[in-house]
């Protein structure tokens, strides 16, 4: 486990959106099983509840494509500044940055032009669908990286930054159980209804871009499917705006919102995934998640017009779906870009409640190849950091 284990690590540790806040929790709650550790940083409340209380709030950095960022650029570089002042200040063993590369890399760069403290990302930025130079950049300021997806290391190997595959937490979570899920039909009224999961991102610009082409689609869906039932999990910063949007939907929609209880929360969610027959999706780690719930799915993502032309001219993948790139598959319907159309989803989405095709057998591949059944990815990844500050 390297000197690290045996005499206690002080580690600062970034994450900028939920689902880096989940990782950052579970690689947490690893070291803690290891060492004595402590920790600062920024984070959500899933890291919160592991012990560390946040710089200021995660969702700040919650920001996501080229255009969007530009109304908060000078906040942004404002708190890129404090945190890479914060972790100057509180000299680390160890720097941690969970995924959100355009804010993570950056506060990376400054730690290490005014000082040789070790830097860890955790989560490979997309080198094998876009910006492959990126890698080159990074070896500059990342000592290791911790990746999510078996295909990963060589990329970043091949620039020179030392990266380990430890697998993604998704393949660990417990599964809601039938009572969980009976429980949460019972308590929203779900009865035996079939239920279709709608996720419209987590971030504010992906709520408003996508909620009202997804509305749309729904509409035609439910009027095919009158007995169908709308099931929409949201965080707590997006309550208010989706339950504008979903107002005039049809399906009798649910929200499904936080509590403010982790565990609760997390076993809420994964009641609702568990009810589901179906789903409609952003792009995003939520089709690993729906993966792991063995949930059909159909995935539709688009980015502001200016965004989205400058992505497809640097696009080096033809799928942004990461069941489909695990799983060395193209199962998983999905509707991005120009395509992203509720006059195609709502037809895509029929056609999958009425023959998923191969989706379960894509599904059953990537678990298999994201560590399914294997060490927990939160321990594995703790253990990886230690094992190189020996």
């Amino acid at each position: 486990m390297g000197a690290a284990a045996g005499r206690g690590v002080k580690v600062f540790i970034i994450a900028g959106e939920a689902s880096g806040d989940r990782l950052g929790a579970a690689l947490m709650a690893g070291l803690k099983s290891l060492t004595e550790v402590e920790f600062t940083g920024v984070g959500g409340p899933q890291m919160e509840a592991e012990g560390m209380t946040s710089l200021f709030p995660m969702e700040e950095l919650s920001v996501m494509g080229l255009v969007e960022i530009l109304p908060k650029y000078f906040h942004l570089k404002r708190r890129i500044r404090e945190t890479a002042e914060a972790a100057l200040k509180y000299a680390p063993d160890v720097v941690i940055s969970v995924d959100s590369p355009d804010f993570c890399l950056r506060v990376a760069k400054i730690i290490k032009e005014k000082s040789n403290l070790r830097t860890v990302h955790y989560v490979a930025p997309s080198v094998w669908a876009w910006r492959p130079k990126r890698a080159d950049k990074m070896a500059k300021i990342i000592d290791q990286v911790l990746a999510l997806l078996p295909f990963e290391p060589p990329y970043l190997e091949a620039a020179g930054v030392d990266c380990d595959f430890v697998g993604h937490p998704v393949v660990n979570d417990t599964p809601a159980s039938a009572e969980e899920i009976a429980a949460f039909r019972a308590a929203h009224d779900l009865d035996d209804a079939p239920v279709l999961l709608v996720l419209p991102g987590s971030r504010g610009g992906e709520v408003a871009r996508l909620g009202p082409i997804f509305g749309d689609a729904l509409r035609e869906v439910c009027a095919a499917r009158p007995d169908l039932r709308l099931v929409i999990p949201t965080v707590t910063a997006r309550l208010e705006q989706v339950r504008a949007l979903v107002a005039d939907w049809p399906g009798a929609p649910v929200i499904v919102a936080p509590t403010g209880d982790a565990e609760q929360d997390k076993r809420t969610k994964a009641a609702a995934f568990g009810a589901a027959d179906w789903a409609l999706a952003a792009s995003g780690t939520v089709s690993l998640e729906l993966a792991a719930a063995d949930t059909p799915m159909v995935i539709a993502y688009d980015a502001a017009w200016l965004t989205r032309e400058i992505i497809r001219r640097m696009l080096i993948i033809d799928t942004l779906t990461l069941v489909n790139l695990v799983s060395e598959t193209r199962a998983i319907p999905e509707f991005n870009g120009e395509r992203c159309r509720a006059d195609l989803i709502a037809p895509g989405i029929l056609q999958m409640m009425d023959d998923p095709g191969e989706q379960r057998d894509a599904m059953r591949l990537s678990m298999e190849r994201l560590g399914s059944g294997g060490e927990d990815p939160g321990l594995r990844a703790a253990k990886a950091v230690l094992a190189r500050m020996s």
